[in-house]
């Protein structure tokens, strides 16, 4: 079925189509509050300060373009992805979180609820560390800051990404993609066409080197494309047998089919997760970079310059990569529950017997097709600071991870309204 044919299904759905246009206008809203400043900020002072520091760059982008508008979103859903990782963690280690977590839908909504709680904390202490280091840099970002003036500030970024994280909770609640995905994608996208501008504006007022980076930056962007999706579409078709039951005169059952386990269960969240990772140190430390105390500001400065350190920073973000696939992996891949199921149903491995050995066996598959997708996953992140450290080119960074992300994003939205089409193409016979 071709595009235009997909297109024109999907239009007829009334709730699908409506489903989508809802999702787009919560997202239209999104970027109107990205738009909307925090008062008293100096805008151009705050331009300034963004454009000569990569790292904070990077964390704008991923809070939608709100971080370098200080606006009311500012903080973007990073506070609430924190709070997600402490209890996902705390679910592992943790018994009794793990009990609830296994208590089906009432746990699972109960962790939810523990997760939002624990954002608005993250949210406010994240704030109060943000306008720290913005008052104390220098050309005067925020200037005659009150306790009063303080405390409205830190209440409205908290309370912006308490409103940004209820917005990703509803997208997702339409089966349209992850909210919080969906919204770093739009963020990632609205930051293209600046990017693309000031690229243009570049090669037309300087040397002609900087075509050489466009042409390195669309091969990455070829490859990364390309890559993803044939990673995010790979799969490891598990055989699966019914058993032939006998109910009166009626026989049922005898028919193979399949279980299908991706290469990269985990899609784009060990990315966002590393992110996460890797830029709170830095930002921490350039918050204590100017302490008092001596041994305070030295480890600030020891930890802001090994951040610099691109080999440090590559090998960091490879291994919480990879850590953070297998740990999502583990987090939403289930092989004792999948056993189980099976067993309920009747259904087994050919070779394998029904019970512990089917799930030892799947978890052993699982983890063998998972090393691939980590592997590639880490290599795709850290391809750009590869190519920058052999070729000396910069600005490729922040292309290669926002490129990984738009692209599992567009990809995980596609099966989504696929998945939907077909369930009303079942529900029509």
């Amino acid at each position: 079925m071709s595009v235009i044919a997909k297109l024109r299904q999907i239009w007829k759905i009334t709730e699908l189509r409506n489903s989508i246009f809802f999702v787009l206008g919560l997202l239209v809203i999104f970027r109107i509050a990205a738009h909307i400043p925090v008062p008293g900020i100096n805008n151009e002072a705050l331009q300034q300060f963004f454009s000569s520091n990569q790292l904070l760059g990077l964390v704008n982008i991923f809070s939608g373009g709100g971080l370098e508008n200080f606006s009311i979103v500012a903080m973007g859903v990073a506070p609430y992805i924190t709070a997600s990782i402490i209890f996902q963690l705390l679910t592992m280690i943790v018994p009794k979180l793990e009990e609830i977590s296994k208590d089906g839908e009432a746990g699972r909504q109960k962790i939810n609820q523990w997760t939002r709680y624990l954002t608005i904390p993250l949210a406010f202490l994240q704030g109060y560390g943000l306008v720290a280091l913005l008052r104390q840099s220098q050309g005067g970002i925020i200037s005659d800051l009150s306790i009063w003036k303080l405390m409205v500030t830190l209440i409205t970024v908290t309370a912006g990404t308490i409103f940004l994280m209820w917005i990703g909770e509803i997208i997702s609640e339409k089966n349209i993609g992850n909210g919080i995905s969906i919204m770093i994608f739009v963020g990632i996208v609205a930051s293209l066409p600046q990017a693309l501008q000031q690229t243009l504006l570049t090669y037309t007022t300087s040397d002609p080197g900087v075509l050489l980076d466009i042409v390195i930056f669309a091969l990455i962007a070829l490859v990364t494309i390309v890559g993803v999706v044939i990673i995010t579409e790979g799969q490891r078709n598990i055989p699966i047998s019914y058993a032939r039951q006998v109910r009166g005169s009626s026989s049922y059952g005898s028919v193979n089919t399949h279980l299908p386990l991706r290469v990269n269960q985990a899609g784009v969240i060990p990315i966002i997760f590393a992110i996460s990772f890797v830029l709170f140190p830095p930002v921490v430390a350039q918050f204590f970079a100017n302490a008092r105390t001596a041994w305070v500001a030295d480890a600030a400065n020891f930890v802001a310059d090994i951040f610099q350190n691109q080999l440090f920073y590559g090998i960091l973000y490879f291994l919480l990569v990879f850590g953070f696939t297998y740990f999502y992996t583990e987090v939403i891949f289930k092989p004792d529950q999948i056993a189980e199921n099976l067993q309920k149903q009747g259904a087994f491995i050919p070779g394998i017997r029904p019970g512990k050995p089917t799930e030892e066996y799947l978890n052993y598959v699982s983890n063998r097709i998972v090393l691939f997708g980590a592997l590639f996953l880490g290599a795709i992140a850290v391809l750009p600071l590869a190519v920058q450290q052999f070729t000396g080119i910069g600005s490729l960074t922040i292309g290669g991870t926002s490129l990984l992300i738009v692209v599992s994003v567009v990809i995980e939205i596609v099966d989504k309204v696929k998945s939907q089409l077909t369930m009303r193409d079942y529900e029509a016979y």
